[in-house]
């Protein structure tokens, strides 16, 4: 992590600027930081304030930063306004906030746990997602701008996690497929899909997960890197650069309504463990 203290190199985002929810840890703060090294100014709503204290203190000018929890109406509006007010434009939007369930069993919950694991998890990660991008629209459609959603491999594979978190990134192409149709030709809505990363990505509060972080998990890293054929279980840094690909239009203004994988080859495993690569001496 490299802090901007003095003037910034015309990089590839060089003059636009981008609002990224749940920005302060994992993939959300990769992606900051890579943005702004690549010349964007950057908006964050995170709810974390010592998240909020880290950015502002590395940033500096270059980032806002905006204390509040995506569930609430509000703070999207205001979100955006003071992003116009201290940057004068907005060009990007990622919906990138979420939580996770750490593969909660159906059969282990209640039909109580299901209502209220639902109402958080889904308010939080689709509903999240669709206010801010809502409240982004007409300045987005200004710049002809870009909406970049944090989906994942459970948005099309299953075992990543459990039905609450697997329904939702599911929902989550859809919100993007749909937002591409509706809103083209002036933005453009893409996702990317993250495999297995090393984050602190928190869980259910109504399901005392809320100290809980994937990181944290014994074996974790392991027993997933066994799993893919690339072999290693990503960083957020590993991701970062597609957001990149995705916000620069000069490099992608002919896509939308896309998902990029990068998932450490999910989909070329058939369903298998990845195989012993060691080499054998042919007779």
């Amino acid at each position: 992590m490299v802090a901007s203290t003095g003037p910034v190199a015309r990089g590839r985002l060089h003059g636009q600027v981008a609002v990224v929810t749940g920005g302060g840890s994992g993939i959300g703060r990769a992606v900051v930081d890579r943005f702004i090294a690549e010349g964007a100014c950057v908006t964050v709503l995170e709810r974390d304030a010592d998240r909020v204290q880290d950015l502002a203190s590395v940033h500096g000018a270059q980032v806002l930063c905006v204390d509040g929890d995506v569930r609430d109406p509000s703070i999207h509006e205001e979100t955006v306004l003071r992003t116009l007010r201290t940057f004068g434009r907005l060009d990007t939007y990622v919906a990138n906030a979420g939580i996770y369930d750490y593969s909660a069993r159906f059969d282990d919950m209640s039909t109580e746990d299901l209502r209220r694991g639902f109402a958080e998890l889904f308010d939080t990660n689709v509903l999240g997602s669709l206010q801010g991008i809502r409240a982004a629209v007409p300045a987005l459609r200004r710049q002809r701008g870009s909406v970049i959603i944090t989906a994942s491999s459970s948005s099309s594979y299953a075992g990543g996690g459990g039905v609450l978190y697997v329904a939702s990134k599911h929902a989550l192409i859809g919100v993007m497929r749909q937002l591409a149709f509706e809103l083209a030709p002036e933005i453009r809505v893409n996702a990317i899909a993250p495999g297995a990363t090393v984050t602190n990505l928190s869980g259910l509060n109504v399901f005392d997960q809320q100290d809980t972080r994937l990181q944290g998990v014994p074996g974790f890293q392991e027993r997933t890197a066994r799993s893919l054929p690339l072999g290693f279980v990503s960083t957020p840094e590993d991701h970062a650069g597609l957001y990149v690909l995705l916000a620069d239009a000069a490099d992608s203004r002919f896509i939308t309504g896309v998902t990029l994988s990068s998932d450490g080859g999910l989909a070329v495993r058939g369903g298998g463990r990845r195989r012993d690569n060691t080499v054998k001496e042919r007779t």
